[in-house]
């Protein structure tokens, strides 16, 4: 899964670092794993909006590496982190799907989940987590502090993380309640506080000289439209005409997953990627002026597509990029999500990258990063994409790469070489559609009557690139997700 020639690159490339922390030792870079809610790919001014400027995250691709053909684990919120830190497709981790728990959380991982947390604990990291989880409701073994993470500070659930001043979030095991949003208060601006915490987590590791792995997992763009009024003050008039949204704003959904009102939804949305935007450029400031810039890898990228509830429209401000489809489908436009890489003195500026790749080749990345092997038990899917963000051209390449998507009668899609097959109401017998992406990105021509021995090879590699679990199977009856 790994190529010698990339870990042999990698850790020279690391050993000829300056200006490490003392205490830190080679070979081990720092490891931040910037990851937006519902972002686009179309969303970045890198990536051609033009309603918005992103120059932050625009900066560090021109430090660093952009990859034009990432891909989201699935596209919706937890199956998609799931595949992230299990290295595992849809058809194998072991969450694929947004199964609620009643009061708070949703399905949690495996206590035996051998993932990237723990992984890099066992090499030494320092492991921390910022912002949204959702991977295991509270009390259960899919908690943060029990799948080795060691620091741990947002939303448990991505239910209640559809609210930006919810009355709580949760640092490790313990409840933090928010006296300023009680109530119809809206005095703390969730983003702000994790972002906070995130900064610290930073600090004080590289201070400390000790590796580290942080998952910056903010929530924004994802859900209601809601930041305090001086943000989108900011934005006022930039994107008329305007747009009007009447959510929730009292009863037993608000704050509860239900989506707050946003008279202005453009200028909302334009000031959360400004937002975003700046809290990212923070990130990348305070590892330069710590001096570890060189020994710190910093990966900006999305979960899935864009969505669009709560005021949000995607269409307006162009942003799955002409693709086809947004959040919840498994057209290019549901899954192939903005990456951006910097790692100061080793990746390259300025530069692109067309390798294919997704969600489930970071940990083997990871891996790679460190220079020591997964053990083979996790079953790994993913192969590393670090010689492609070195520009080695000994990378590796998919046969194919897979995805599911449990809800609206299940769906499923393979991508192979040109080639793009889709299949939605899987539980009711939907049939195959296949698109050649390099003759039609936008999968707009299915080509399934044509090339029938194509549809007969792309149903095989659906009926056996995934295994049934207890609770996600295709057969099963449609359960509603939150996210």
């Amino acid at each position: 899964m790994r190529t010698e020639s990339a870990i042999g690159l990698a850790l020279l490339a690391i050993t000829g670092c300056t200006g490490k922390q003392a205490g830190q030792t080679a070979a081990r870079p720092n490891i931040i794993y910037i990851l937006a809610d519902d972002l686009g790919y179309g969303d970045l001014s890198c990536m051609g909006q033009t309603h918005f400027q992103t120059p932050n995250i625009d900066r560090l691709a021109s430090q660093g590496v952009l990859m034009t053909r990432h891909y989201a684990g699935t596209s919706v919120s937890a199956p998609s982190r799931s595949c992230l830190i299990t290295g595992q497709h849809t058809g194998h981790t072991p969450i694929r799907g947004n199964k609620e728990f009643p009061v708070e959380g949703q399905q949690p991982l495996p206590a035996d989940c051998y993932n990237v947390f723990r992984y890099l604990q066992e090499n030494g990291y320092t492991t921390g987590v910022y912002g949204k989880w959702g991977l295991g409701a509270p009390g259960t073994e899919g908690v943060p502090e029990k799948q080795g993470v060691d620091d741990f500070y947002g939303y448990n659930c991505q239910r209640l993380a559809h609210n930006y001043y919810p009355d709580h979030l949760w640092h490790n095991g313990e409840r933090i309640e928010l006296p300023g949003n009680q109530g119809h208060d809206e005095g703390q601006y969730a983003p702000y506080l994790y972002h906070q915490k995130a900064l610290d987590f930073v600090r004080d590791n590289a201070e400390e000289g000790h590796p580290f792995f942080m998952f910056y997992a903010t929530v924004i763009p994802h859900a209601e439209l809601r930041l305090p009024e001086n943000e989108i003050d900011a934005c006022e008039g930039d994107f008329l005409p305007e747009h009007n949204f009447e959510g929730c704003d009292d009863g037993p959904m608000y704050k509860k997953g239900g989506y707050g009102s946003q008279p202005r939804a453009h200028a909302a949305f334009g000031a959360m990627i400004t937002l975003l935007d700046r809290q990212v450029g923070e990130i990348a400031d305070l590892v330069d002026s710590l001096g570890i810039a060189d020994n710190t890898i910093i990966v900006f990228t999305s979960d899935n597509g864009p969505h669009a509830e709560g005021g949000a429209q995607p269409g307006f401000f162009n942003s799955s990029a002409g693709l086809r489809g947004i959040k919840r489908d498994l057209y290019e436009g549901g899954i192939r999500v903005p990456f951006v890489a910097r790692w100061t003195g080793h990746i390259a500026p300025g530069t692109t990258s067309g390798h294919v790749a997704a969600f489930w080749d970071f940990f083997p990345t990871v891996a790679d990063l460190v220079g020591k092997p997964i053990p083979e038990s996790a079953a790994i899917d993913g192969i590393s994409y670090l010689p492609a963000l070195l520009g080695d051209n000994d990378q590796k390449e998919h046969d194919y790469l897979y995805w599911e998507f449990h809800e609206i009668n299940g769906r499923q899609a393979v991508l192979k070489g040109d080639w793009k097959a889709v299949k939605y109401n899987v539980s009711t017998g939907g049939q195959i559609q296949l698109y050649n992406l390099a003759e039609d990105p936008q999968e707009s021509n299915d080509l399934a009557a044509e090339y029938p021995e194509k549809v007969a090879e792309f149903e095989k590699i659906m009926s056996e690139a995934r295994v049934d679990s207890d609770i996600f199977r295709f057969a099963s009856p449609t359960y509603k997700g939150q996210d």
